[in-house]
Formats: C-alpha cells, sequence, structure tokens
C-alpha cells in the first residue's frame, strides 16, 4: 500500500508540475494531457512494483530485467519524449524532426521531474545537469537539441518565471 500511495503521490505531483509549467507557456492541452499513460496498467503497475522514491521506477525495473517495459511503453504513446521521434533504418537510429510544441513539453517535463525527484535539493540548474551528463546519448535533431539546451540555461541564468515568460513571448 505504501508504494501505491507513494507512486501515485509522485506522478500526480509530477503531472501537476507539468501543467502549472506548461499553462505558464500556453500549452494548455498538453499541461492537461501530459502523461496519462503513466495511469495505465502497463505502466502504472510496474511504478508500484520499482517504487522508490527518489528516482523513477523504471530505473530499478531496468535493473531488475534488462530492460523496462513501462517506460517502452511510455515513450511509444509521449511526444514530448525525443525517442519517440527515433527511426531506426538500415543506417540504424535516425531523429526526425521533432515539432517545437514537444520540446517545449520536453522541458517543462524535465524541469518538473528534476523538482520531483530533487525535492529540496532542486535549483534553476538542475535541469541542465541532469540533461548535459546525459546529451551524448540523445538522437534528437539538432534543431530541438539546441532548443533544449537553450532553454535550460536560460533557466539555470535568468529563473523560471524569466524563462517561462521568455518562452511564452520569444520562442513560442
Amino acid at each position: 500500500m505504501k508504494a501505491f500511495l507513494g507512486h501515485l503521490r509522485t506522478i500526480n505531483h509530477h503531472k501537476w508540475l507539468v501543467m502549472k509549467l506548461c499553462f505558464k507557456i500556453g500549452l494548455y492541452r498538453q499541461g492537461i494531457l501530459h502523461d496519462l499513460s503513466k495511469y495505465m496498467p502497463s505502466e502504472f503497475l510496474s511504478g508500484i512494483r520499482y517504487y522508490q522514491g527518489f528516482r523513477s521506477p523504471n530505473a530499478k525495473e531496468r535493473e531488475v530485467k534488462g530492460y523496462s517495459f513501462a517506460w517502452l511503453h511510455h515513450k511509444g504513446r509521449n511526444k514530448h519524449h525525443w525517442e519517440f521521434w527515433v527511426d531506426f533504418t538500415t543506417q540504424g537510429a535516425i531523429p526526425t524532426k521533432m515539432p517545437k510544441r514537444y520540446v517545449l513539453e520536453m522541458f517543462c517535463d524535465r524541469v518538473a521531474a528534476s523538482k520531483t525527484y530533487q525535492k529540496e535539493k532542486y535549483h534553476d540548474g538542475s535541469a541542465f545537469e541532469y540533461y548535459d551528463a546525459r546529451k551524448q546519448y540523445y538522437v534528437l535533431d539538432q534543431e530541438a537539441m539546441a532548443l533544449l539546451e537553450h532553454l535550460l540555461v536560460y533557466l539555470k541564468d535568468h529563473g523560471e518565471e524569466e524563462t517561462c515568460r521568455y518562452i511564452k513571448k520569444e520562442v513560442k
């Protein structure tokens, strides 16, 4: 029961934070619909089983099973994940163009995830630090990657309120 409630609280909190950020930048529909697949049994039950509270249960599932079925399900249904936009051809993994609105939702998602898991240790550079440590693994089109990195650096340098204003007025 503790894992059930903890996981439910975590995803509700994350979804609430993403929604608030999306609303601040004018992505109302995406803010409401963000991550609804997390409530589907294929994701939710794994989330309970591998719940830890300080990181995504997908990471624990991956350690135990060698892959995360919940993550495979999630990334295939949520366009704000760069993995959704990767095509596999005879030349290997090829990034396709990610529309700006999903890059902006990815930014909101990354900030909200940092806040959710880092709690009181979160600071305006947290989302950039997470991204920067992993960006070499991203198969993301160059335009989307440049925009995401620009926004994460902008957040680090200017704070959340100014970044949301900037996105709504200058980027969106």
